[in-house]
């Protein structure tokens, strides 16, 4: 139900002095796009008339059904703080229907929205999600181009003046509250340049608009700083690269379907089996959560990202960690995830492979609560610990094969992305990069 009404909108836009409306989803790579109109369009735009050229986006439609209409969230009004005070401008997150007025297959959103039915089908009332989006932070060159100058050598919670993103960070921090975010924590990360903001769970939905939103403004401050922020995996070799461990958990009204006071690990029968889906599902989903060529140079050993398919109530080199708090905070940490992801598609993903636990009543293979990075592969393979895949390539191969992950998303937005993603390899596969001249040159 919404909280607000299409007067509650015309009445915030007269009173913040809004001048223009920016009407924002995001395409298929999860790229955020937006159509910006006057506030004289306002009223068009609340009851859904305004329209669109899908065929234009990745991932939507071809040329001759091109016609696409925006519908605002209403509850996703917020003004941007930061624009001119003459012509201050607003946002509001849209779903993406055809000129039928049906939900567009396509539209990342809507297939999220699709499984929080099936989810809701089976008795769940809440799928809660919190993210721990990871950034680096580079110089930009005198174009204003990103340059490979990192803004400080700090690490792990370091502060100024070791830490010189702590200005931009905060001011990251500031303008995050400004629009309604609940930070929990903001510090260094592990690799120099490297930044981490916790904003408090939400909803799924409610989660992936903020997860959109915190990169837009990250991204804007940064600029404000001179800066250029990268949500890009690993930007740099020897060093940690970014994560977005994602915090999930279902509920049944007011009550964590995962926690169960009698259970030694408090952990429910619902919280093991979800586990097992996702376990089940992990090669097959990485593709979603992992979708660019430079996300598998993140996920290999010695770099805290998780590269191998276990589950520890607190082992930081499994696929899963549970952490230590129970009751309503009782949750399941998928640690492989990063913030290259489209956010409602991984998210949609994470929760097709629970749900697929949960109702093939799944059990988990035994918690591994030692490093799995010093097991050699004798050890790993006695346990039954695979590898996620190596690369983009075989992960698509992996996805392609999972019938649950595949029919999560929908033969749309499967098509789409296998278009996009041959794209993607054949693009790096044929590319000559500069470490093959480095070692071949002078050698042959």
């Amino acid at each position: 139900m919404a909280k607000f009404t299409k007067e509650d909108i015309i009445s915030k836009v007269n009173e913040a002095n809004v001048k223009f409306i920016r009407l924002q989803f995001t395409d298929l790579l999860g790229i955020i796009k937006n159509v910006e109109i006057p506030v004289s369009q306002l009223e068009k735009a609340l009851d859904n008339k305004i329209m669109f050229d899908g065929s234009s986006i990745e991932g939507f439609v071809r040329i001759e059904e091109s016609d696409m209409l925006l519908y605002p969230d209403y509850d996703s009004f917020v003004v941007f703080p930061w624009t001119a005070e003459k012509g201050k401008v607003a946002r509001m997150i849209c779903d993406i229907h055809k000129t039928d007025g049906t939900p567009f297959p396509g539209d990342p959103r809507s297939v999220l929205k699709a499984q929080l039915k099936r989810m809701e089908d089976m008795g769940f009332t809440a799928f809660n999600i919190g993210p721990e989006p990871e950034f680096f932070l580079f110089k930009v060159d005198e174009k204003g181009k990103p340059s490979m100058e990192l803004n400080d050598n700090g690490g792990y919670f370091d502060l100024a003046p070791t830490d010189l993103g702590e200005n931009c960070r905060r001011d990251i921090v500031l303008e995050l509250e400004d629009m309604g975010f609940e930070i929990e924590a903001s510090h260094h990360e592990v690799a120099p340049g490297q930044h981490e903001i916790d904003f408090k769970y939400a909803d799924a939905v409610k989660t992936c608009d903020n997860i959109q939103t915190f990169k837009l403004v990250v991204k804007t401050i940064a600029r404000q700083h001179n800066l250029h922020a990268t949500f890009m995996p690993k930007p740099l070799f020897g060093v940690n690269g970014s994560g977005m461990h994602s915090n999930m958990s279902l509920f049944k009204g007011k009550e964590n379907a995962f926690f169960d006071e009698t259970a030694p690990d408090k952990l429910s029968e619902t919280a093991k089996a979800f586990i097992a889906g996702c376990l089940e599902h992990a090669r097959a989903f990485t593709a979603v959560t992992n979708p660019t060529v430079n996300s598998f140079k993140r996920l290999v050993p010695g770099y805290e990202a998780p590269s191998y398919v276990a589950w520890s109530l607190s082992n930081r080199s499994a696929l899963i960690r549970i952490p230590a708090s129970r009751g309503l905070s009782t949750r399941i940490e998928v640690r492989s995830v990063d913030p290259a992801t489209n956010p409602y598609l991984g998210m949609a993903a994470l929760l097709a492979a629970g749900l697929d636990g949960i109702e093939k009543k799944l059990t988990p293979p035994t918690p591994v609560d030692r490093s799995i990075y010093v097991m050699d592969d004798e050890e790993r393979e006695k346990l039954g610990i695979e590898e996620l895949p190596a690369s983009l390539d075989e992960a698509m191969a992996l996805f392609n094969a999972d019938e649950v992950i595949t029919s999560a998303l929908g033969e749309h937005i499967v098509s789409r992305f296998n278009d996009a993603k041959e794209i993607e390899w054949d693009m790096f596969r044929t590319q000559v990069h500069q470490w093959e001249r480095d070692q071949y040159m002078e050698v042959y």
